[in-house]
């Protein structure tokens, strides 16, 4: 039988009690040393006119190594999209929900769930395709969005641009009309290649008309939202399935069941990786079917805020999925709450996947790069005079720190706002 004397059992909690003080003491001096650097950083003339917000998290211990008006509302831009993968990572499955169905004998009935990936041209996602082959008609359930097919507060003469497709129930080809020009034009979708006009105006489609405009002495690659009227909607799917689609307003017979397409964290990558609106806002149209028969985004929102982040100490104005709308209002504690959420439940090399690297990939790939390993994986968003950036960064002692560094109403370039950011972060990777 081992024995330990009482005297050696004294000897050894008081040196794990040593060791506790010591550990304390230096951390303590650590996070001074780390609050008073970054201080003398922002309190520069540099940080005089503009609005900046900083949290700074250890998960592992819950303490906050650094805030500077964390509790501030600021516009977030596209960090709005790490709501957005939140919401989709609690409600939706493995699987991107492609569209609900209904078989009735030689019909297949389907109805748009919002999947954004069918015919996209990054995707490809054909699933509504093979199913379709299998029957000798197709009956689609007209829209059942509840939605705008804009957000509020999307500047409205963004109308032509990549970044700003239209929101609908049944997503196709991404919602945009592809052109290039190499050995020859090429048109996708190839229902509107005589619609596609030489370039004489600024503009690349009419306000209110699929009629586009592309500059034919360009070889680069474009995308042109595309308007997603009833008509148009309806001679698509008829391209795609000629002699078998109709169009109905009558709702299923029975409880409609989900066709599944491609696996999901594939689009949450594509979404936080290039930023993509379309994607983000269509997530959201998804996820809101989990919660209800009606497509509406605003109803997912208002969930999420209120029954998974109703903790967070500053509520989220929250308006839409992607950030293009300058009415979102979030702190940077809120960032920072929500990626702790996300950081205690999802593994953390899944989780890091979805972020764009520093150095390396995705909107940061010229940003934040590591020396000589990636320390930064984070989403960035940008709208004019705004620049906000929240993720994790691995500093070179192995610790993981979750953060938020939101910059508004500047006037300087973007440019100089990102070198003073990475100033602050190469010092938290090599000191903390």
């Amino acid at each position: 039988m081992c024995r330990i004397s009482n005297f050696n059992l004294k000897t050894i909690t008081f040196k794990i009690l040593f060791i506790f003080i010591i550990s304390i003491i230096t951390l303590s001096c650590k996070s001074a040393k780390t609050n008073k650097a970054i201080t003398k950083t922002i309190s520069s003339p540099l940080y005089d006119n503009q609005f900046t917000g900083i949290m700074v998290l250890d998960p592992e211990t819950n303490d906050t190594i650094y805030k500077h008006q964390a509790e501030k509302y600021f516009i977030p831009a596209s960090n709005t999209k790490i709501a957005t993968l939140f919401s989709a990572l609690t409600l939706l499955k493995d699987s991107v929900p492609a569209f609900y169905y209904e078989k009735l004998e030689d019909t297949l009935i389907i109805k748009g769930i919002g999947n954004p990936t069918f015919l996209h041209p990054y995707f490809k996602d054909s699933t509504a395709l093979k199913w379709a082959a299998n029957y000798k008609h197709v009956k689609i359930i007209k829209n059942t969005f509840a939605d705008d097919k804009f957000g509020p507060g999307w500047a409205w003469e963004d109308y032509d641009t990549y970044y700003s497709p239209e929101r609908t129930s049944f997503p196709m080809y991404g919602n945009v009309l592809s052109l290039s020009n190499t050995n020859k034009l090429d048109v996708n979708p190839e229902y509107f290649k005589d619609s596609v006009f030489q370039k004489t105006k600024k503009i690349s489609r009419l306000y209110n008309k699929n009629i586009f405009y592309y500059d034919t002495t360009k070889t680069r690659a474009v995308e042109i939202p595309i308007v997603f009227d009833s008509l148009t909607t309806k001679n698509l799917w008829k391209d795609v399935l000629p002699g078998k689609v109709s169009f109905t307003n009558t709702a299923f017979t029975s409880t409609p069941e989900i066709a599944y397409s491609i696996p999901s964290d594939s689009l949450y990558t594509r979404m936080m990786h290039k930023s993509d609106n379309f994607l983000a806002e269509q997530m959201l149209v998804m996820a809101s079917s989990t919660i209800s028969d009606t497509l509406n985004t605003a109803l997912v929102r208002n969930y999420i805020l209120d029954d998974y982040l109703n903790d967070l100490k500053q509520k989220p104005r929250w308006v839409d999925g992607s950030g293009l709308s300058r009415y979102n209002l979030f702190s940077p504690l809120s960032f920072v709450q929500i990626l702790s959420k996300l950081y205690a439940t999802i593994p953390r090399e899944r989780l890091l996947s979805f972020f764009p690297v520093g150095g390396q990939s995705g909107t940061l790939k010229n940003w934040y790069a590591g020396n000589p390993e990636p320390y930064i994986y984070a989403k960035s968003g940008t709208v004019g005079n705004n620049y906000c950036l929240s993720g994790f960064l691995i500093t070179k002692s192995g610790k993981t720190l979750i953060f938020s560094f939101m910059n508004n109403h500047y006037r300087t370039p973007t440019t100089e706002v990102k070198k003073r950011m990475q100033q602050i972060f190469e010092y938290l990777r090599d000191s903390y």
